[in-house]
């Protein structure tokens, strides 16, 4: 709705009168005697006000309680108003402005430069306005194309990890399990340790992420991936590849260099990477690992020794535990080890109840 009308707020007719006849042309005319009348038309044609001219001292509520009335219901962010007053106080003049208003004239005025002052503070409302409007059109923008996008990135791990699971023959949990133990590490990670400045957007985005970990044993030939007993040194090799691998696939589906693809690309590469430095494929060690590849690079180890697979029973949780703390399975960074004693009484529930082949009666 256009905004074509002037509110003028004074309990002198002649004041409203000299007003009116400056403004009649340009503008429909609204009038109010005194506080109780301005608020009642305010909140009767708010989105049809363009300013409102508001005399502070009138019988009833003053045009500092209108003020203060607009405030409390978010009129002034929209309403421009301009004090009007024959004389007023240095206390009065700052609590006006205080409260939001534009600009005060003082009565007697004249009539071009009360008109200039009003159409530069209407044209500055009405352009503060359309940027607010459109800023908020660009920000609902925004939000659908990071929604759409998000369902594209769901959509593309669901079905990477799919082929993944499908290749390699393992249980189709595999994926949820990691996905759960990974968000369950970063919620004490998060809590205990907020140097690593992971958001609530950070950690959705890792969980998912950590899906495509083992992505690149899409390109592992059947004989070595599905091999039911002990590799020899040449296809471990070939098998330790399936890191390089799984981001050379990343780079084919890449969209844009955003940070979902960050933690896809890190995850993928850096998984079997240990702290002390003996991991694959780069060798890196301590800090030098991204903090969300350790985290899903314990998830994905505990998974491996609670589960079956078609060359080893699963251990008890217990077992895969202490192998764990005691280092049997690679090393693990103080901080990360710390989490995972933290998440394991979860890490064991889940693995007993819904995630996996462990035998539940060899559980102390």
């Amino acid at each position: 709705m256009e905004r074509n009308t002037l509110l003028i707020v004074d309990d002198i007719d002649i004041n409203r009168e000299m007003l009116k006849f400056i403004f009649e042309e340009q503008f429909e005319i609204l009038e109010a005697e005194d506080g109780d009348m301005a608020i009642q038309i305010i909140e009767e044609k708010s989105e049809q006000l363009a300013l409102m001219f508001l005399d502070v001292i009138m019988p009833g509520k003053s045009g500092l309680d209108v003020l203060e009335y607009m405030v409390e219901k978010n009129y002034m962010e929209y309403i421009p108003v301009i004090i009007i007053t024959g004389e007023a106080s240095v206390d009065t003049e700052l609590k006006a402005y205080e409260y939001g208003a534009s600009d005060i004239v003082y009565k007697p005025f004249t009539p071009k430069v009360v008109m200039r002052r009003a159409m530069n503070i209407i044209e500055l409302f009405s352009h503060r306005i359309d940027i607010e409007k459109k800023l908020e059109k660009r920000t609902r923008q925004l939000r659908e194309s990071r929604e759409k996008l998000k369902k594209n990135n769901d959509f593309l791990v669901n079905a990477l990890s799919s082929v993944v699971e499908f290749r390699s023959l393992e249980s189709g949990e595999h994926i949820q399990r990691v996905k759960y133990y990974t968000g369950v590490l970063l919620k004490y990670l998060v809590r205990f340790y907020p140097e690593y400045e992971l958001s609530e957007e950070d950690v959705e985005l890792i969980v998912n992420a950590s899906a495509l970990h083992d992505l690149g044993k899409i390109a592992i030939p059947d004989s070595i991936l599905l091999k039911p007993g002990k590799l020899t040194n040449e296809e471990y090799e070939e098998i330790k590849k399936h890191t390089v691998y799984g981001c050379e696939l990343l780079e084919n589906f890449k969209q844009e260099e955003d940070d979902f693809y960050r933690y896809c690309y890190d995850i993928c590469r850096f998984h079997h990477e240990r702290y002390d430095g003996k991991g694959y494929p780069d060798k890196l060690s301590g800090d030098e690992i991204p903090i969300w590849a350790q985290v899903v690079s314990i998830a994905d180890v505990y998974d491996a020794l609670v589960s079956k697979r078609v060359y080893k029973a699963p251990y008890a949780v217990t077992e895969a535990a202490r192998m764990i703390f005691d280092g049997e399975c690679g090393t693990f960074s103080p901080q990360i080890l710390d989490c995972f004693g933290l998440a394991k009484e979860e890490f064991f529930h889940a693995t007993e109840t819904r995630l996996s082949f462990a035998d539940v009666e060899s559980v102390n």
